[in-house]
């Protein structure tokens, strides 16, 4: 009786680059066998061009990685990495496994094994040779052991470089579900999972976790974050904003979306004479309803698409400052909440 192991489809349909692979570089390399293309003229042209005394033997790409491994050493991240292998006394080659996973990511994205096992072999990359695929899962925990030191000496490398001014903080959040049927479970040895059951942006429930990132007004990263899934949006403020604090970054002005707008977030942005504004919403908000949507005042024109005025509401130290804005080709309004303080 005929059993089918396989079905590679129909052979109309069939990716024939694919199905050379899998002969040359899979199952021959697995047999200690050759299998060369007799449509594949490249080499054979290649062998033309040579003298009779030069043998071919194979050809490996060079400029992609060229350009990505100038621009890993001008972002100081190849020198972060190595500065903090040899602080702690490393004898893996971390650095080195981090950039092959990186450019093989900005290239040709492939997993951690094909990384190791395909991509290698096709790139001129000599201080890579010799890697071990255990070696890569390796430098996955020491990145994330030391990410906050790596993402700091980028950053502030990088705002040098490009003579940015840090005074204005975007912050949002996303969430990254799983498909498992289980939550991650704390232990003794690895703390508290981070795959937690939680309402992802979709909706569902799943288990997951929550992503963070700050950017400047340029959109460069500031630094990222990831929380337990079942960390709220309004709940990773007081971390942030910590973090931001211990590189000097706590008077920078935090923008943010309404997810993140609670008596307690504002409070806590405000701490240490701390500026913030945050969209609000209208709908459900009584007082801007009420006091911030009805008051009178001329909106100072900011581009063709943008007018904006100010309200304050309260008195003293109660007082609370509104941005109202308007676009007047949707004619759609939106509103912003500010540090109280001018």
């Amino acid at each position: 009786m005929a059993e089918v192991i396989h079905n590679f489809g129909r052979a109309d349909k069939l990716n024939r680059e694919d199905l050379v692979w899998l002969c040359s570089k899979s199952i021959a390399r697995v047999c200690g066998l050759v299998v060369g293309d007799p449509l594949d003229t490249g080499q054979h042209d290649i062998e033309a061009a040579l003298p009779e005394d030069v043998k071919y033997i194979r050809s490996v790409e060079l400029g992609n990685v060229v350009v990505i491994e100038a621009i890993w050493e001008r972002l100081i991240i190849g020198e972060t990495l190595q500065g903090l292998c040899k602080e702690r006394g490393c004898t893996v080659p971390h650095e080195r496994a981090i950039f092959a996973m990186v450019a093989n990511r900005l290239y040709e994205p492939d997993s951690k094994l094909g990384v190791w096992d395909r991509w290698l072999s096709k790139v001129y990359m000599p201080s890579c040779n010799g890697l071990k695929l255990a070696q890569m899962y390796e430098a996955m925990d020491f990145l994330q052991a030391h990410s906050e030191d790596v993402e700091e000496a980028v950053f502030f490398h990088t705002a040098n470089l490009m003579n940015l001014e840090v005074y204005l903080i975007f912050y949002d959040t996303t969430t990254v579900s799983f498909s498992i049927d289980y939550e991650d479970e704390d232990s003794d040895e690895l703390g508290g999972g981070m795959r937690k059951f939680g309402y992802t942006n979709s909706g569902t429930w799943a288990p997951q976790v929550v992503v963070a990132l700050a950017v400047t007004r340029e959109g460069l990263p500031v630094r990222s974050w990831v929380f337990h899934g079942n960390t709220s949006s309004i709940n990773t403020v007081k971390k942030v904003k910590a973090d931001l604090k211990g590189w000097k970054l706590g008077r920078a002005l935090f923008v943010a979306d309404s997810g993140v707008n609670s008596e307690d977030n504002q409070r806590e942005l405000a701490k240490a004479c701390g500026k913030y504004l945050l969209a609000t919403r209208m709908g459900s908000i009584k007082e801007i309803k009420e006091s911030v949507l009805s008051q009178s005042g001329r909106y100072k024109v900011i581009s063709d698409n943008l007018r904006a005025k100010e309200v304050v509401v309260g008195d003293g130290e109660r007082r609370r400052r509104y941005i109202l804005c308007y676009n007047p080709v949707y004619q759609f309004n939106h509103c912003f909440h500010c540090a109280s303080h001018p």
